[in-house]
């Protein structure tokens, strides 16, 4: 078959089909990565009741996933540096130490 060269038909586009998540779209104004992390019972607990909270204050939904990355912002915007922080628990005192209202 020396000479006869054979036509490629041309493939028809490929079309994905999207299907819809469950539950509401994320609305995001920046890149994101999602991650797992461990949290304890109690943490959960306080996530929902604060989030419960808010709710019932200003009328406003914060789920835990915004509480966690506002609190996460908020002590990186704050400028206080960290990086002396020998574990968990000192990390921990440290902010509260700096959170910590002087009248309550």
């Amino acid at each position: 078959m020396v000479g006869t060269a054979k036509k490629r038909a041309k493939a028809a586009p490929v079309r994905f089909i999207v299907k819809a998540g469950r539950g509401r779209p994320p609305v995001h104004q920046e890149t994101w990565s999602k991650v797992s992390v461990v949290l304890f019972d109690r943490q959960i607990v306080h996530l929902d009741r604060l989030s419960t909270d808010i709710r019932g204050k200003s009328g406003k939904v914060l789920n835990r996933a915004e509480i966690i990355r506002a609190l996460i912002d908020g002590l990186f915007d704050s400028g206080m540096d960290i990086t002396g922080s020998a574990s968990e628990a000192d990390l921990r005192a440290r902010v509260a130490k700096r959170l910590a209202a002087p009248f309550r």
